[in-house]
């Protein structure tokens, strides 16, 4: 078994739901580390599908569930990677800290490296998406010089004409352009607007400003697939045990 299938299976197995690898030559942040490894963990269905009056407080608890998973699995895959004789840095939120910058985004976002790696493309709310999950994911990643297969690039939406995530966006953030990787986020999103409503209407569902919604996800028509489809994901089976 190669190094690629190995460490696939080895994340698989530890709870992502599905991993990529990507050439982040002209991209990387860590000199010498020219390969991406990213990998998601699915929302449950059941949670998704009651967040017609998004965000809900089942939501905010896996948010968090699902980011300290990312992180575990992060670090476990830098490990393996290290073990195997080759260099590592997991992107866990502690080591990314909380500072994002001016645009609300990190130097090198998991989604850059998903969408380079062929898992899916950014949606016009300016979330990952796949054609399987829709945006009811989260991601994380670990750059390496690990020597890896590398997945064909996605470099342009396939969202189409559809306007679902636009209308549900009371904040007024998503303007309907579609993405492509010459685009720079704010050129089709405005994270300013995304964060005012998030932190009000959070207000007003929970009881505390969060700079959470979830309205756009949960109106995207491949979120909604994903969870009208009854039939578990082996991620969802492994967190069902």
């Amino acid at each position: 078994m190669d190094l690629t299938q190995e460490l696939n299976e080895f994340l698989l197995r530890n709870g992502a739901c599905e991993v990529g690898f990507a050439d982040i030559t002209n991209f990387t942040t860590k000199e010498g580390l020219d390969t991406g490894i990213v990998f998601y963990i699915t929302y449950p269905k059941k949670i998704i599908k009651n967040m017609q009056n998004a965000p809900t407080l089942d939501y905010l608890n896996e948010y968090n569930n699902i980011n300290s998973k990312l992180d575990e699995l992060s670090i476990k895959c830098e490990e393996f990677i290290i073990k195997k004789g080759h260099n590592a840095y997991a992107q866990t939120r502690e080591r990314l800290g909380t500072d994002f910058g001016d645009n609300n985004s990190f130097e090198l976002p998991h989604k850059t490296i998903a969408t380079r790696a062929g898992l899916g493309w950014i949606g016009k709310s300016a979330l990952f998406i796949t054609k399987n999950h829709g945006c009811a994911l989260r991601l994380s990643s670990v750059l390496t010089d690990a020597p890896l297969e590398i997945g064909e690039p996605i470099l342009e939406s396939k969202c189409g004409k559809c306007t679902d995530c636009m209308y549900a966006c009371l904040g007024g953030a998503i303007s309907g352009i579609e993405w492509n990787c010459n685009l720079k986020r704010n050129d089709f999103y405005d994270d300013k607007k995304c964060e005012k409503y998030a932190l009000k209407v959070s207000k007003e569902n929970l009881g505390t400003a969060y700079t959470i919604c979830g309205k756009c996800i949960y109106a995207c028509r491949f979120t909604q697939k994903y969870i009208k489809n009854h039939s578990l994901t082996a991620c969802e089976k492994l967190f069902d045990k």
